[in-house]
């Protein structure tokens, strides 16, 4: 009988340790011995599972992290970086050459990197808005191998048919990575519907405390192992003490998610009919436009809403400024409660044409709703929109 998600966020990948702990312990060791030189061998050339360099990610810290990571992904493998960022790069470089279309709205490092370092290397990226399938599907027919999304997208909740995109990238012989972090494993598994690749930024849900940085690359091992030297030699590994601490917040990822879908539903539902609200951008709505898809493809609807404030930007940079109980921060993801004012931080280095050209305004404000009680949280709003 397969376990549940609960239970394998639990259980799934860990060491039995000799002195009987239930957690793999923290290996903060940089390299390790071997009784001789054969046996060195085998782990070096892959005949044998073993420690060797962490470096590498041969250290028994990560690679039970990285174990329980595959397992909740439904993956083949994974491989756990220092940061979301360093996970997309080493997908990029591995997997890109050929060429990249960005599909909808992403992070505002995402946009960067595939805008300008990428591009440094002569790989063609393509940044299309969400409804250009037509055009990404004639840059795929092109050659163009990969293409990268992410569903729900980061800050205006677009959501994008995995399936759909998947089975278009696969007639031309493309790869598809999709950017979880918005729904964690909890909502939505990106393999099932088609995907190749699922990325985590594991900062945000996957940590859930605001107390880590680290990145996540699951799929398939033939597709990975292109990507494991990228990793090595960029040195971007995550740490162990890194790998440990992720791993503890895995434990508890399916409680705190829920709690949190709960949440934002009914703030989402409660700034919904704001007067001093123009748009609520959130999936669970039944009005939004992306609402029949996400619910075909997740499980529930995320953590995380945007409204658009009536008055404009300064408007809107007045309401994040008098939250008391919101944290005026990026990043996403936590216990507590967040807002950000994607025009001055996640997306700030865009140009204004840019953002307008994604529907990001300066009146929007993403919020990322926390463990506190709905009601609070709601009260924080009204007085700050008053």
């Amino acid at each position: 009988m397969s376990e549940g998600l609960s239970t394998r966020c639990v259980h799934a990948g860990e060491i039995a340790d000799a002195h009987g702990s239930p957690h793999t312990p923290i290996y903060n060791t940089t390299t390790f011995k071997f009784p001789t030189t054969a046996d060195l061998l085998d782990v070096v050339d892959g005949r044998k599972p073993g420690s060797l360099y962490t470096r590498y990610g041969l250290n028994p810290t990560i690679q039970a992290l990285e174990a329980k990571l595959a397992n909740l992904e439904g993956a083949e493998m994974a491989w756990a970086f220092c940061s979301g960022m360093a996970a997309e790069a080493a997908l990029f470089l591995a997997h890109g050459r050929d060429g990249i279309v960005c599909l909808g709205d992403a992070y505002g490092g995402t946009l960067e990197l595939l805008g300008e370092q990428i591009r440094s290397f002569d790989v063609r990226t393509h940044l299309l808005r969400g409804n250009e399938l037509e055009l990404a599907e004639s840059r795929i027919a092109d050659g163009c191998g990969l293409v990268f999304l992410e569903t729900p997208t980061n800050p205006t909740l677009e959501v994008l048919d995995i399936r759909r995109i998947a089975e278009m990238c696969h007639r031309h012989a493309a790869l598809l990575a999709i950017d979880n972090t918005f729904a964690s494993p909890v909502n939505q598994s990106p393999l099932e519907l088609g995907a190749d690749f699922v990325v985590h930024s594991a900062t945000k849900y996957l940590g859930g405390h605001s107390d880590l940085t680290a990145g996540v690359l699951a799929g398939r091992k033939d597709l990975l192992m292109p990507v494991w030297a990228w990793r090595k030699n960029l040195g971007s590994m995550i740490a162990p003490e890194t790998a440990a601490l992720l791993s503890r917040s895995l434990r508890t990822l399916v409680v705190r998610v829920e709690r949190q879908n709960r949440t934002a539903l009914a703030v989402a539902e409660a700034m919904a009919r704001h007067p001093r609200v123009l748009r609520v951008f959130y999936p669970g709505l039944p009005d939004f436009p992306g609402h029949e898809v996400a619910k075909k493809q997740m499980r529930d609807f995320g953590g995380i809403l945007s409204i658009e404030v009536a008055g404009g930007g300064e408007a809107a940079t007045r309401v994040a400024d008098r939250l008391k109980l919101f944290a005026l921060a990026p990043s996403l993801g936590g216990a507590e409660s967040l807002v950000t004012q994607p025009c001055t931080t996640t997306h700030h280095g865009l140009s204004a044409d840019e953002r307008a050209r994604r529907g990001i305004s300066d009146a929007l404000l993403r919020l990322s709703i926390g463990l506190e009680d709905a009601e609070d949280l709601i009260r924080d709003l009204d007085q700050a929109l008053a």
